[in-house]
């Protein structure tokens, strides 16, 4: 695009937490898309690495790392400053988004991020048991100060990639299924709504699945965990249970599965880190592959928004989780790192798009068990083309940021929303605002089932009743 359209003006400061591979991204959208005071526009992260990419801008850096004892002293001068309504762009590690988020309520500020972060610690607390230590959890916490204070001035949850655009990816593809099936419906107002319309197309699960083919010039050296994008967020949610939204034609569950007490009761989680476990799912550019079942707020997300109640119980649900082959560098750190019981290595390295040489990230959403068996539908953005889009990212990065300024555009036009996630939010207004910086965005039916080719030379217990049973899907 020639010029870049200005999506509206932040009238009072940003303060944006977290200068890694996504805040660097983000600097140039928020600089194309709004308006605002400059001199109000603060950075904090704890090292200075590229600290010269916000001098060059007059941007300041505030060189803290937030505590729990020191995050109000830092943050409410920052974010008052002025006048206005200031917005907090918190795409940092090791922050509590609960605790930053209500500062930020309590302020009138408008807050989004892409993570429902804890202070550090919590992932590598081995006092603390499984359930505890599940996204599962945190949402639950997120909820819980929704539940504690409605209303109020907008906070955005879980907004970047994934979650975020994924849930913005099953409503459209929901729509293109029902289309293709021939199903006639109203428009969804409600998430009511839309779960009766999931329901009404059979759709019995969702994979969030990707694959990252982004290749570096230069081989992975060993004792380093290379990755595109954040090492730390990506080892941390990598040992954290793998988790899984429930869904209700699931037969079968594995001897390692554990429900919750507690919350809304849509999700599972296995005694196994997620970045150690496989599942079988599907992308159109390789075809069947082996995904890593990592957790992420989405999967419990999408599998509560699309729940039908009739009553107290429960009629219909998806299943629904992340299915990850990240870029090949990423699954050679991940074998290192549990080849040594799961100790990072010391050494952290994120590939920059000038390092890149080739390949894409293929992100989308697998709705399966359909009349059209199964329907991936997605974003298949290139190395290539993210340099012509926006700098200081790959095509990984590319796609959160372009998901944080769709969420933020959208909070600035709903100011008083509350606590949201990305399921609450309008879809089109979001994709509209995103579709320019994803590359071809495509749907692709397939006949693929994760019964193909199976049993090999081995026997395998498997489901032969329903090809889209999770005892099929997970590698065992």
């Amino acid at each position: 695009m020639t010029t870049w359209p200005v999506h509206g003006r932040i009238t009072g400061p940003i303060v944006m937490i977290g200068f890694g591979s996504i805040g660097k991204g983000m600097l140039p959208l928020i600089e194309r898309h709004f308006e605002f005071d400059k001199n109000r526009f603060t950075v904090i992260d704890p090292v200075d690495t590229d600290r010269s990419m916000l001098d060059v801008r007059g941007i300041t850096l505030v060189q803290k790392a937030l505590t729990p004892d020191n995050y109000r002293e830092i943050l409410t001068p920052l974010l008052t400053e002025g006048g206005g309504q200031g917005f907090c762009v918190n795409v940092s590690v090791d922050t509590s988004s609960r605790a930053i988020m209500e500062l930020c309520r309590e302020l009138g500020a408008l807050y989004i991020d892409t993570v429902a972060e804890p202070w550090a610690g919590f992932y590598f607390d081995k006092s603390a048991g499984p359930a505890e230590r599940t996204n599962y959890m945190l949402r639950e916490n997120i909820l819980d100060a929704r539940r504690q204070s409605p209303g109020g001035t907008t906070a955005v949850s879980c907004c970047g990639a994934n979650p975020g655009m994924v849930s913005w990816f099953v409503k459209q593809a929901l729509l293109n299924i029902a289309k293709d099936l021939g199903i006639a419906h109203d428009e969804p107002k409600s998430r009511d709504d839309w779960a009766r319309l999931m329901q009404r197309a059979g759709v019995k699960g969702i994979h969030i699945a990707e694959r990252d083919t982004q290749r570096a010039e230069n081989p992975k050296p060993m004792g380093v965990f290379v990755n595109t994008w954040s090492v730390e967020g990506f080892v941390s949610e990598g040992v954290q249970p793998a988790e899984l939204g429930w869904g209700t034609h699931e037969k079968w569950m594995p001897e390692n599965g554990r429900t919750h007490d507690k919350g809304c009761g849509a999700a599972i989680y296995l005694l196994q880190p997620g970045a150690n476990t496989r599942v079988r799912t599907w992308c159109p550019t390789p075809g069947p592959q082996y995904g890593f079942l990592v957790t992420h707020n989405e999967a419990i997300s999408i599998a509560d928004y699309f729940t039908v109640r009739e009553g107290d119980k429960v009629a219909y649900r998806p299943t629904c989780h992340y299915a990850y082959h990240p870029a090949n560098d990423a699954v050679l750190s991940l074998h290192e790192m549990f080849g040594n019981a799961a100790k990072v290595q010391e050494k952290h390295h994120i590939l920059t798009e000038d390092e890149i040489v080739d390949g894409k990230d293929e992100l989308g959403v697998l709705l399966y068990g359909h009349g059209k068996n199964a329907y991936w539908y997605g974003s298949q953005l290139s190395i290539e083309e993210t340099r012509k889009l926006a700098p200081y990212q790959n095509a990984t990065g590319l796609q959160v940021t372009s998901a944080v300024l769709a969420g933020m555009v959208w909070a600035l036009e709903n100011p008083n929303a509350g606590i949201v996630e990305a399921d609450d939010i309008d879809f089109r207004r979001c994709l509209e605002v995103q579709m320019p910086y994803l590359g071809p965005v495509k749907g692709y039916y397939t006949d693929w089932t994760p019964l193909d080719d199976r049993p090999g030379f081995f026997p395998e217990d498997i489901d032969t009743s329903d090809p889209w049973q999770f005892r099929n899907i997970l590698v065992r």
